[in-house]
Formats: C-alpha cells, sequence, structure tokens
C-alpha cells in the first residue's frame, strides 16, 4: 500500500477568506513576523500497489474533477514516502 498527498490552494489571484482571518488572528495571540497566510486542503489517499505514473495521472483526475475547483484552485500531486 502506498500512500498519495494531494494538495489544494485557493490560486494567488483568489481572495482567501480564511487565511486572512487567521493572519489577522496571529498577532492578538503573540505571534509575530507571519507576512501573510493561506489556507487550503490535503487529501491522502491510500493506493493498493505499486504508485505508477498511470497511478499518478489518475489521481490527478481525481484532483482536478472531485477534490478541486480548478477555476479558482490549483492542486499538486506526490508521492508520501
Amino acid at each position: 500500500m502506498a500512500r498519495v498527498i494531494v494538495d489544494v490552494m485557493p490560486k494567488p489571484e483568489i481572495l482567501d477568506p480564511q487565511g486572512k482571518a487567521v493572519h489577522g488572528a496571529l498577532p492578538r495571540l503573540g505571534f509575530d513576523g507571519v507576512i501573510d497566510v493561506r489556507q487550503g486542503k490535503r487529501f491522502e489517499l491510500e493506493m493498493d500497489g505499486e504508485i505508477t505514473d498511470a497511478i499518478l495521472e489518475e489521481v490527478a483526475k481525481i484532483a482536478e474533477t472531485l477534490l478541486s475547483n480548478p477555476v479558482i484552485e490549483d492542486y499538486t500531486v506526490k508521492v508520501d514516502v
């Protein structure tokens, strides 16, 4: 069994109100020096068998059609080692 990680983030030009809320709360909690915060989603897919290029292509299709909204979000696919 192998694990593939899909990270989904808002595109840079898209406003991120959750990230802004976290960024605004940090100084009130005593954390200084953070310039910006963007909040996204992480998916961990447990795959049967070895990870091949075909499996990674399939996971990319899953990410594009189900896990993300490609109009406003970018995603990355990587193998968890």
